[in-house]
């Protein structure tokens, strides 16, 4: 039996590779994504105790100083607030491009492996038959050998 030889499995291990490369960075585009989930959870966390406060303060006494530093402070915290959320805007896209970039090179894996798997149903057919024009063979051989030659 003639052994299976798939001529395109350099370029199949080439795209394994190149699949196992863009996982990778999927999986540091995901990490990168929730770091900045969380960091502008801790944000709007920090900017809704600044406006509690705020309101608190507004209650009891008027201080303009003390008014002007809370509301420097706290705009402060929308910029960063703004900040996160345009990181996280970034890390988003990111992602996607990465999972667009892995389900790619998936598929490229998944195509090869289809093209390889027809190579082999080739391949067992091709050799079957062949196994089988053998056995034919060797059949019309031995039906040949135990009939008497027709002699005229």
């Amino acid at each position: 039996m003639k052994r299976f030889h798939f001529s395109l499995r350099p370029v199949a291990t080439l795209r394994s590779h190149r699949k196992a490369q863009a996982r990778e960075a999927f999986a540091a585009s995901i990490q990168v994504f929730i770091h900045a989930e969380e960091s502008l959870a801790l944000m709007r966390s920090r900017v809704a105790m600044f406006e509690t406060a705020i309101h608190a303060g507004r209650r009891d006494r008027f201080s303009g100083a003390g008014e002007a530093e809370a509301l420097a402070a706290y705009r402060h915290e929308c910029a960063a607030e703004a900040a996160a959320e345009r990181e996280l805007a970034a890390a988003r896209e990111a992602m996607e491009r990465r999972r667009a970039e892995y389900l790619e090179a998936h598929r490229q894996v998944e195509v090869l492996q289809r093209l390889e798997d027809k190579a082999r149903a080739a391949h067992r057919q091709e050799v079957s038959r062949e196994e089988q024009a053998a056995f034919d063979e060797f059949a019309g051989q031995r039906r040949a050998r135990s009939q008497p030659a027709l002699s005229s």
